[in-house]
């Protein structure tokens, strides 16, 4: 089993030196992944419902710093050595793809093949309206970046033609250094499940009781098989449902599922002392 960190670039990881300190403590501490968190913008009013806690609302402040997740995790990328850098999750409809593949690319060929995309449609819809882009049709969009970011990295003078996005003879370098960078698909709906199965290397529901997180893999599988594709080899990520209360008995029933990465909120876990917090958690999961 593998063990990482979510929302990684929040908090007092938002400041530069704890950034640092904080992954270099979770690579020594025997954590496998950091993963961040985005947001563009915080609008002061919206109507969207936030669908990760039980109010509807994000955590926080409009003022809390986010930092841009590319450029935190290239930050901390350079700090550590081996802990893979991760977003979780990046919200793929917002940013231009052929952009984003250079960048991706950029950032795990520096890092020695370190980075893993997760993306997600996003679900705040007065952020989109803000950067100009359409909220509704973002699904089918997603879907087309996955496949235009694997084009881009597949080779040079490569081409494509959708709906959104059409380029002939071009090539974007450099390349990710194994080739590829693995995208796993984040989102709690039949619909993110399915597309995960479809398109991803990897799938992680973010929330839900062992029985959701059961009937989302399920989905995923049957997607995956439908698309001719071996559902074995779908990496599946989730996050214990109580957290830290009941640790050590819901990875063993998570790991059951077939889940072999699991991601705990690293906020429960920032100390003016990370190290100490880190090396505890971890030795309770050996």
């Amino acid at each position: 089993m593998h063990y990482g960190l979510a929302f990684a670039n929040t908090g007092p990881a938002a400041e530069p030196e704890y950034a640092a300190r904080f992954a270099r403590a979770a690579e020594a501490a025997g954590f496998e992944s950091l993963w961040t968190v985005e947001h563009v913008i915080w609008p002061s009013s919206y109507d969207s419902v936030y669908p990760y806690h039980p109010s509807g609302r994000m955590m926080g402040q409009e003022s809390v710093p986010i930092p841009d997740p590319l450029v935190w995790l290239t930050w901390v990328g350079a700090a550590t050595s081996t802990i893979r850098l991760a977003t979780g999750i990046l919200l793929l409809p917002e940013r231009q793809p052929l952009v984003l593949a250079k960048a991706a690319a950029t950032l795990d060929q520096l890092t020695g093949g370190r980075l893993d995309l997760g993306i997600g449609i996003g679900w705040l819809r007065e952020e989109f309206e803000a950067l100009g882009i359409p909220f509704f049709g973002r699904a089918g969009r997603t879907d087309e970046y996955i496949e235009v970011l694997r084009t881009l990295w597949s080779g040079d003078s490569v081409s494509f033609a959708g709906e959104h996005v059409s380029f002939d003879g071009v090539s974007s370098n450099p390349k990710p250094a194994n080739g590829s960078v693995p995208i796993y698909v984040g989102g709690h709906s039949p619909g993110a499940a399915r597309r995960a199965g479809r398109l991803g290397d990897g799938f992680w529901p973010g929330r839900g009781t062992i029985d959701d997180l059961a009937e989302m893999f399920t989905i995923a599988k049957q997607a995956a098989e439908e698309a001719g594709r071996d559902p074995d080899d779908l990496v599946l990520c989730a996050t214990p449902p109580h957290i830290l209360n009941r640790l050590e008995e819901e990875v063993e029933a998570l790991s059951a599922l077939g889940v072999t990465r699991i991601i705990l909120p690293a906020y429960y876990l920032f100390a003016p002392e990370p190290e100490d917090g880190l090396q505890r958690v971890i030795n309770r999961l050996r």
